[in-house]
């Protein structure tokens, strides 16, 4: 509860910011903020903790992933300096809204009741929407920003109608209660409902099939920030709040008291395996470089989707692979973000040849593409392998084998980037040597590969 508290009070200090024509200090301050409030959040760890009646608890699970949060957050807010250079008078909206998000996302990993869940999530999607559609005069980015409102908005109204049906079967939003009662034999109907519609809106969040087809759109025309924001922190966010789900309200006791536990755990192997089959294949496909990346963050998804069918270990599992995917979208994101600066698009042709006019950025995206792949030294490579023993232990063999497939195919998107940037020539001499740019893309990629070397620093924390 501090550490929300901590957030919304940075989040309103950057509002007065500039009120008090201090817009330089706004950056800055936000960083150094989000460091201190990532040192109170950690010093909560392992602290049993519940507030306000149950409506938020503190656990293992929710600091180690809040911690998560923050920090991607405080890379996107360095980044946010040159990106919003042009638009000074409107950076302490931008930076307050990430800021607001982030506590809707740690909202969304604390709850103790339905009523913070929902209300986590609206905070969250709302300010996704105005990021989305924030260039006012790019009719791409209007579109994303209705389509986003109006996919989110359905997918907002079905979680609604679970927890609903939910409170109908329980008589209470407090997750305590509904975990002990959901183990009774005699289960209303309505509770397996509730929880369906719930997963099913929280699988919109993700962005997993069949429920992706908003995401392409809507990362091409968004602003590349938002779109790295919607790629890293938003996804994270999705996945880890929809485990909790699931774990927290003993949906898998509730299933396997009815009989209805192979069914679930069916689905979630169909979904996952659509999810990486169509998020590579479509992206095989794609010259938007923004477009490409929507498609493997489905992909990535259906991965970790995997987690739910081990949901009794998989917590540090799902928490590594999450960093690993945030750290090297970060990365990669920085780069985009430098090479496509007063472009029209996001297209391929623009990194072609930035091997030979800026290496160090385009080493940097080839790591964070290659950790993407899954390809040793990086952490992305260690995360799948981890994902695939516990999911070789559980007995899903032939899931397992298609997500080998399928980091197979991930490759040839990915190289086609590489490829580009290494063996075309130049489009264009660029100028300029952004220093946050820099930073966030070295400090990001090197995080990566330190999680690699040392996977236990984050797996070992949920144990």
């Amino acid at each position: 509860m501090n550490t929300l508290i901590a957030i919304t009070g940075l989040g309103i200090f950057c509002l007065l910011f500039e009120i008090l024509n201090l817009r330089k200090a706004i950056i800055p301050f936000s960083i150094i903020g989000l460091l201190a409030v990532l040192a109170l959040n950690f010093s909560e760890f392992g602290a049993a903790e519940s507030y306000y009646n149950n409506m938020i608890r503190v656990s293992k699970f929710s600091t180690a992933f809040s911690s998560l949060f923050i920090v991607i957050t405080i890379f996107l807010i360095a980044l946010s300096h040159n990106f919003y250079e042009n638009h000074q008078t409107k950076i302490s909206d931008f930076i307050a809204i990430k800021i607001f998000l982030l506590a809707g996302g740690v909202a969304m990993v604390s709850f103790g009741n339905l009523a913070m869940f929902f209300l986590g999530i609206e905070i969250l999607s709302i300010s996704l929407y105005v990021l989305a559609a924030s260039e006012r005069l790019n009719l791409k980015s209007n579109e994303a920003g209705m389509k986003y409102f109006l996919m989110g908005s359905f997918a907002s109204g079905i979680i609604l109608f679970g927890i609903c049906l939910i409170y109908g079967a329980m008589g209470s939003f407090d997750i305590v209660e509904i975990s002990e009662n959901s183990l009774s034999a005699e289960l209303p109907i309505w509770f397996p409902i509730g929880m369906v519609l719930m997963v099913i809106g929280m699988l919109f969040k993700v962005a997993a099939v069949p429920f992706h087809f908003w995401a392409p759109d809507v990362y091409e025309g968004s602003p590349a920030l938002t779109t790295a924001l919607m790629s890293t922190l938003a996804k994270v966010i999705a996945i880890a709040t929809l485990y909790k789900l699931i774990s927290e309200l003993n949906l898998i006791p509730s299933l396997e008291n009815q009989g209805l536990l192979s069914t679930f755990e069916n689905i979630v192997v169909i979904v996952s395996i659509a999810s990486m089959t169509v998020g590579n294949i479509m992206a095989l496909r794609q010259v938007n470089v923004k477009r490409m990346l929507a498609f493997s963050g489905i992909s990535h998804a259906g991965f970790m989707l995997m987690t739910l069918l081990t949901i009794s270990t998989s917590a540090g599992v799902l928490l590594y692979y999450s960093a690993a995917y945030a750290l090297a979208g970060i990365a990669a994101f920085s780069v985009i973000l430098y090479v496509c600066k007063n472009q029209d698009n996001e297209d391929i042709t623009n990194f072609h040849g930035l091997g030979k006019t800026n290496p160090l950025l385009a080493a940097i995206l080839t790591g964070s593409l290659l950790s993407m792949a899954g390809i040793p030294i990086f952490s992305g490579f260690f995360a799948k392998l981890f994902l695939f023993n516990q999911t070789i232990q559980a007995g899903y063999i032939a899931l397992v084998i298609v997500a080998v497939l399928n980091s197979i195919i991930s490759v040839g998107y990915y190289f086609k980037l590489i490829l580009a940037m290494y063996s075309k020539e130049p489009n264009e001499e660029r100028t300029g040597k952004p220093f946050l740019i820099y930073a966030t893309a070295v400090i990001s990629i090197a995080l990566n590969i330190a999680l690699g070397l040392f996977p236990s620093l984050v797996l070992d924390l949920l144990k």
